[in-house]
């Protein structure tokens, strides 16, 4: 079957503010100095599976994702219904083009360090969609994270892939080392596959009050008539996310697979996991976007991030500081206390400073 490949671009990262802003989202930004955005990463790494890709985005980014990945098909979402509503209308005109084809959805701002093995499991993923599966792709642990969700794997189903016996919230610590004890355990990446059919049929039998408008929808979409059904079909639409939508009550009825991968994946969610993913050597000489490179200088401050962006930047002993400059806001903050950014953006807003955000 052919392989369609949909990448949902939305959302502020408002944990890696200000290098993620409303009006440049961390999908657009290039965080790693690889001189390429994570948007264009994913494209780029998907490429050598997917017969098109498609990116849905929002209309105020429609103009930079058409600049950065001149090659996808772009949707613009009407208004954020969450990640059902995109992927399902994303394979819902998919569907109305090509008919019954396989789609795969994956995260426009993530990064995976090991593309081979991505596309390997991408591969493995596919033949079990073929099959009749919703499968997914889960990371295996390699440490206890309390950071994400989890998927239970059960018995083998066939190339490579297990039955989804559950998928579970984020566990307390405690829990997550359980989970990483058993080898059944491994992270949810929110990679799904499928067929067009299975994944709408799906979505027809548990939120039939979304599968019907999406794939009217998606039949009127290339149609004079697109404006008036976004107004019948969308403007009610209720949000929701793919996981509890579809995938966990299906899983329940054994119509889920997973395809462990260990494949460097990070979800690039703050500060302490973007410095993970930065060579040691260059975390002292990244570029805030739009900037230009600066002298940086580090004593006793071991792991120091910094950003540059119009000045030169000296620390002096502090461990693990993250230091962001950019054109009109200074951030200063440790890695620990990375998940905390999203707190200072949500008073900034509180302060009428919504020109910073």
């Amino acid at each position: 079957m052919p392989f369609h490949a949909i990448i949902p671009a939305g959302g502020a990262g408002s944990r890696l503010w200000p290098l993620s802003r409303r009006s440049n989202p961390k999908f657009l930004t290039d965080l790693t100095g690889q001189g390429r955005s994570l948007l264009q990463l994913t494209v780029d790494r998907i490429a050598p599976l997917a017969d098109q890709t498609m990116v849905v985005c929002g209309s105020e980014h429609e103009a930079a994702v058409a600049s950065q990945v001149p090659s996808a098909g772009i949707v613009v979402e009407p208004s954020p219904r969450g990640t059902m509503g995109a992927i399902g209308l994303a394979a819902a005109i998919i569907e109305a083009r090509c008919g019954d084809v396989v789609v795969g959805s994956f995260a426009a701002d993530h990064l995976i360090t090991d593309e081979d093995a991505f596309r390997e499991a991408v591969a493995r993923g596919i033949e079990s969609a073929e099959a009749g599966f919703v499968a997914t792709i889960g990371i295996t642990p390699d440490e206890p994270s309390t950071a994400y969700g989890y998927i239970h794997a059960g018995s083998e189903q066939g190339s490579g892939a297990c039955m989804v016996t559950s998928f579970v919230e984020k566990p307390d610590a405690a829990t997550a080392a359980q989970y990483l004890a058993t080898g059944e355990y491994f992270w949810n990446a929110g990679m799904f596959i499928a067929r067009t059919s299975v994944l709408l049929d799906a979505l027809e039998l548990f939120h039939p009050e979304i599968a019907g408008p999406v794939r009217a929808l998606g039949a009127a979409w290339d149609g004079p008539g697109r404006e008036a059904a976004i107004e019948e079909h969308w403007t009610h639409l209720a949000n929701a996310v793919i996981d509890r939508a579809i995938a966990e009550p299906l899983a329940a009825q054994h119509g889920v697979t997973v395809v462990p991968a260990d494949m460097g994946w990070s979800d690039v969610g703050d500060y302490a996991s973007l410095a993970d993913v930065i060579d040691p050597t260059e975390m002292a000489s990244q570029i805030s976007p739009g900037g230009t490179a600066q002298p940086t200088m580090r004593i006793d401050s071991p792991d120091a991030l910094i950003y540059t962006h119009s000045k030169p930047v000296v620390v002096v002993g502090v461990p693990e500081v993250v230091i962001v400059e950019t054109d009109d806001v200074i951030l200063v903050t440790q890695k620990g206390a990375s998940q905390q950014v999203k707190t200072a953006v949500d008073s900034l807003k509180m302060a009428g400073l919504d020109m910073l955000l």
